[in-house]
């Protein structure tokens, strides 16, 4: 007898839990070719999420499974294989499933931010492209969510556990002021970093988000992106996206005093000097060849006096003006700021010479 819709999606979730182990967003995917005449099933590929670990923003289960479908078969086209798979689908890997021309789409839970078989858009069911598909919606739907919540609410509580005493002159915006933004961008969470080193942060914690290149072997200058004092490192979503595609990697820091990292209550704690020594002994722990330092517009000054700092003679600066991903949530700008006392480093800006 074929297997039913819930056993399969039962695999899906396997996969997804293999994903979680591994540190990506758990989502699971499995194509299945149904026997006919009597014969059995045939699973044709399984897979979870990866773009992680590949460095690659393709590689969502579903893309996965796709390519091993395809290859296994010997054929691009999956005429009558069914794909099952733990999260509503996203338009790209939707997209890639008409391409397919997968005769059944079968998904566990709704994803209600870009779910692309009805949730958001509905590319599955166009009527103005020329495939069609079967959509099965809601397999297992809470056994799916459960194991998205699950990884997510372990992540948070890595988080907290990491997190160090803060000195009583400071102040730390609680990880809750963020939530929405790590709703909205779940695959950033992972490229969290935090440190203390380094004498000019005295025991202060410095926040930033770390890209590796897509193409490793074409690995080409770090840049780090400094946001202007109105601001903090998701401005630069954009420009920071489109550098890790172009084989860079890339740095985008919270100054001391903004955005996730930690933040002295004393204005005059905030010298361009001390901005200066704060990153440049930071930076020279990452051990990069070659730097290019990328600076909102109010931060010329800082900019210049870093890569002096640094010593590099490839050391350059740039100057861009950010463009913000839109979709991002009302208000973000100003989240990591609950109270009066977590703007002193915007009242100190322009930063006094030491």
């Amino acid at each position: 007898m074929p297997a039913d819709d819930a056993h399969y999606m039962a695999l899906a979730i396997a996969q997804a839990r293999q994903a979680a182990a591994e540190g990506e967003v758990p989502v699971g995917a499995v194509i299945v070719r149904r026997g006919v005449g009597g014969q059995a099933d045939q699973i044709l590929a399984s897979a979870h999420n990866r773009p992680i670990g590949l460095c690659d923003p393709t590689a969502h289960a579903e893309m996965l499974a796709l390519r091993a479908a395809a290859a296994a078969s010997g054929n691009y086209r999956l005429d009558g294989c069914e794909l099952f798979v733990t999260l509503e689908p996203c338009a790209m890997c939707a997209q890639a499933m008409l391409h397919a021309r997968l005769a059944r789409v079968v998904y566990g839970a709704r994803e209600p931010k870009t779910g692309a078989a009805g949730s958001v858009i509905d590319v599955l069911g166009n009527p103005v492209l020329n495939h069609h598909t079967t959509v099965t919606g809601g397999v297992e739907s809470e056994a799916c969510s459960a194991v998205m919540q699950t990884f997510f609410a372990m992540q948070r509580d890595k988080a907290r556990r990491a997190a160090v005493p803060l000195r009583e002159d400071a102040l730390r915006t609680p990880e809750a002021a963020f939530e929405p933004l790590w709703d909205v961008l779940p695959d950033w969470f992972a490229r969290n970093r935090w440190t203390r080193e380094g004498a000019a942060l005295q025991g202060l914690r410095l926040h930033w988000i770390e890209l590796s290149p897509l193409h490793t072997s074409s690995q080409r200058s770090g840049i780090v992106f400094l946001h202007g004092p109105a601001g903090w490192w998701p401005e630069w979503i954009r420009e920071a996206t489109e550098a890790q595609a172009q084989g860079h990697r890339v740095f985008l820091p919270d100054l001391i005093g903004f955005g996730m990292s930690d933040k002295p209550k004393k204005t005059r704690w905030h010298t361009l000097e001390r901005h200066v020594e704060a990153l440049q002994e930071w930076m020279s722990a990452l051990d990069v060849p070659n730097w290019v330092v990328v600076a909102a517009p109010e931060q010329i000054r800082l900019a210049h006096a870093l890569c002096n700092r640094l010593g590099h003679a490839s050391a350059r600066v740039e100057v861009r003006t950010p463009t913000p991903m839109p979709g991002l949530p009302d208000g973000w700008p100003d989240w990591p700021y609950l109270d009066p006392g977590h703007r002193a480093a915007q009242k100190a800006w322009p930063w006094p010479e030491a």
